[in-house]
């Protein structure tokens, strides 16, 4: 249903124009009846009675048409003052002599207080998501005066909000990063923090006048959280292994001590000392082999990029003697599991043939050690990327989002360095390692490996 005025839907003349045209006729009746009476009757005495008495008739008309009319614009300039004084919550009735006008502004008065109400909504969301930023924003007009700083702002620049308003950015130190490049990373002093901090700006524009935004964010702050949680999560792995291993040490050696303190010594006390030291040896032999692990991921240096021809680079590796380890209870080392190589097209990429080399072996090895009979190598190009694929028909994948989490592993024996020594040489080459089931629905694990393509290669 419509809501437009009846008035203007039926096409008739607004309430408003007919009362003035009809209020006006009644103001003219007076004379025009005198001057209609005095043709008829034309008497001396009618000659001066009918003026007078038309001249009062006008009179009272004119008063009454005076308030037929000026009234409603009373009315309707009381709406237009609320209006203007920001008060939307006033309406006019509808149905009055200026019924129209009132609609009107009655629905401009509605969606002006719709606006209101969506801008306050909007703004205080706005004040809630700056507040809660840790990054430091600041607003700037046209003379590079401070309008808007948000709470991390006020902490950066280690001063109250109402001592800072209007300031501008050279009185607060802040002209060099409004000038400088629109993104950079650089370290620097303020008042309530130093160190490394990424600098953003870029041009504004409010009200027909021009301004910058400033955004600055501590990446020494998150670096150095990150840095603390790392080395957290190292001594948690190393005092943890460590712990295990030095437990039955000094468990062992205070059996030892004990065996050597007693007088007479035992008959078998050869044996018993021997193998106490074989268990001190083992487990020394064990944490310097973890810890050696810990040496090979952070000394692995930066790859040194060079033209790789990926097809001869993996007939290589397919052909070296990789050994199954035996099966938890068998004896003797399983027998060697085929690596079959599938043919591919022809594709060189830019990468440091030795660190993929020793990233494809650590691959190949798990799915030898997991494969029942077979393991296919292959390769291909996708979307700007050269792709290595090994693929096992073993049990498939364990079910957990540890697996390359350096020392974890679900292999009796297993060290928990080869996936993640992989991902990482992978990452040092711009690319990435994924480990997941086979997706034609056969059992067994695939590896992928992927590497971006030179720009240069035409294909």
């Amino acid at each position: 249903m419509s809501t437009e005025p009846l008035s203007r839907r039926a096409g008739r003349m607004p309430r408003f124009e007919r009362r003035v045209l009809y209020g006006s006729l009644c103001v003219a009746a007076p004379a025009g009846a005198a001057l209609l009476a005095m043709a008829l009757w034309p008497e001396p005495t009618l000659r001066w009675l009918l003026p007078l008495a038309a001249l009062a008739a006008t009179a009272l008309a004119m008063r009454w048409q005076y308030r037929r009319v000026v009234f409603p614009l009373y009315t309707l300039g009381g709406l237009l003052e609320a209006l203007r004084e920001g008060d939307y919550s006033l309406r006019g009735v509808q149905g009055g002599v200026l019924g129209d006008v009132v609609y009107d502004i009655n629905a401009l008065a509605e969606r002006l207080q719709k606006e209101r109400l969506e801008f306050e909504e909007s703004a205080h969301l706005l004040g809630k998501t700056l507040a809660a930023l840790d990054s430091a924003v600041l607003v700037f007009d046209e003379r590079l005066r401070l309008r808007l700083v948000n709470p991390a702002g006020l902490r950066l620049l280690d001063a109250e909000r109402h001592r800072l308003f209007g300031l501008s950015a050279a009185e607060l130190g802040l002209a060099g990063l409004l000038e400088g490049p629109a993104a950079q990373v650089l370290a620097h002093a303020f008042p309530g923090r130093s160190g490394r901090f990424e600098v953003r700006h870029a041009a504004l524009r409010s009200g027909g006048r021009g301004g910058q935004l400033l955004v600055i964010n501590d990446v020494g702050r998150v670096l150095r959280e990150e840095e603390r949680a790392a080395w957290q999560r190292l001594l948690r792995v190393l005092g943890h292994e460590v712990n295990n291993s030095l437990a039955p040490i000094q468990s062992m050696a205070g059996t030892l001590a004990t065996l050597a303190a007693r007088e007479p010594l035992p008959a078998d006390w050869r044996e018993d000392f021997r193998g106490g030291l074989e268990v001190i040896g083992n487990r020394a032999g064990a944490l310097a082999r973890f810890l050696a692990g810990y040496s090979t991921l952070a000394r692995l240096p930066p790859p040194h990029r060079a033209e790789v021809d990926v097809p001869a680079l993996l007939g290589k590796v397919a052909r070296l003697p990789l050994s199954a380890k035996p099966a938890p209870g068998a004896k003797g080392a399983r027998p060697d599991r085929q690596v079959m190589l599938e043919e591919g097209e022809p594709l060189r990429i830019l990468a440091d043939a030795d660190q993929l080399e020793q990233a494809l072996i650590n691959l190949l090895r798990n799915a030898v050690e997991a494969a029942s009979a077979q393991v296919r190598l292959r390769w291909r190009r996708e979307s700007g990327r050269a792709l290595i694929e090994v693929e096992d028909d073993g049990p498939g994948p364990p079910p957990s989002d540890n697996l390359f989490v350096p020392f974890f592993t679900t292999k009796p024996g297993g060290s928990g360095i080869g996936l993640a020594l992989a991902r990482q040489i992978a990452e040092g080459h711009d690319g990435g390692v994924a480990l997941t089931a086979r997706a034609d629905g056969e059992p067994g694990a695939l590896a992928c490996l992927w590497l971006p393509l030179p720009a240069a290669d035409p294909l």
